[in-house]
């Protein structure tokens, strides 16, 4: 029905919302005043060669601490909470904890609102409780391949494979880089730490066409997918500290589900993260029980 397509590919959004721009890192930073040293001459540099900058320092940090809100509409309202590793595919720990929406009433009804989550370069792991278990021969653990939700997703499933498997620290900057709309804002201060802020606004479905590997067929599935879901622009600022490192990103976005906001905050440069999958023992697999007729939800958003 057009009515799930629209719901799942709205999820999809908001997951890649909520996971492609959290490895990215922000820490402590001096309380310079730029441009207002005395006896200096400022320096202007454009946003465009200051993103830029951005974009390197980042993609060069390998870890960070991450908290992160995501909402969408009365659909859902959720937080993370974590570290993650970007140095070969995305890894990490996130605590998700649904707050409000139709999604925190599924999973109140699962048994749990709050969840462990684990990334792998191939797969996302949520850790559902005991009243999950209960239902799935005594199995804590739900694995979402990222393949597997590719092809629940349509184009909008593997638009969001392929941001999730290329993400980077940079990849929110990329997005503005790539929008050919970017502006400075002014000079802020983000939990202490002096930072510019950048603002512009991206077309969803011409950033789908510069930066994934979506083939003509797929992209035009995935417009089509969009244009049902209500998404078209995403307005994306970024705070970015004087050692050209990302502390802040905060996206908006009108779907058919509603307002899509998500806020996180970067720190802790080189964290040390360890992610490996649950035991196999302990584990059931979403594709599993899509094809025996369940119905689940899971950290990611995405529902059956």
């Amino acid at each position: 029905m057009k009515s799930t397509t629209a719901r799942r590919a709205t999820l999809s959004i908001a997951v890649v919302a909520a996971l492609t721009g959290v490895a990215a890192c922000g820490s402590s930073g001096s309380d310079k005043g730029g441009d207002k040293a005395a006896g200096k001459t400022a320096i202007h540099v454009s946003p465009i060669a200051a993103l830029r900058s951005a974009e390197q320092s980042t993609d060069k940090a390998e870890s960070a601490k991450v908290r992160s809100t995501t909402s969408v509409g009365d659909l859902m309202a959720m937080t993370a909470n974590g570290a993650l590793t970007w140095d070969n595919g995305l890894k990490g720990n996130l605590t998700i904890t649904y707050t409000g929406g139709q999604m925190a009433e599924m999973m109140k009804k699962a048994g749990t609102q709050s969840m462990e989550a684990r990334y792998l370069p191939d797969a996302y792991y949520a850790h559902m409780g005991d009243a999950f278990a209960q239902r799935a021969s005594g199995k804590h653990w739900l694995k979402y391949s990222y393949d597997d939700l590719a092809k629940l997703g349509g184009a909008s499933g593997s638009y969001m494979k392929d941001q999730i498997q290329n993400a980077t620290p940079n990849q929110s900057v990329k997005m503005l880089l790539a929008s050919g709309d970017v502006k400075k804002v002014g000079e802020e201060k983000i939990s202490g730490v002096a930072t510019t802020h950048y603002s512009g606004t991206v077309n969803v479905a011409d950033l789908a066409d510069k930066t994934t590997n979506l083939s003509a067929s797929q992209l035009s599935a995935l417009k089509k997918q969009l244009s049902q879901a209500g998404v078209t622009t995403d307005t994306v600022d970024l705070w970015i500290n004087d050692q050209n490192l990302l502390v802040k990103k905060t996206e908006k976005a009108a779907t058919a589900q509603g307002t899509m906001t998500n806020s996180t905050l970067y720190t802790d440069y080189g964290v040390k993260v360890t992610a490996e999958a649950p035991p196999a023992s302990d584990t059931k697999d979403f594709a599993d029980m899509m094809k025996a007729g369940g119905t689940a939800a899971g950290g990611t958003g995405t529902v059956s």
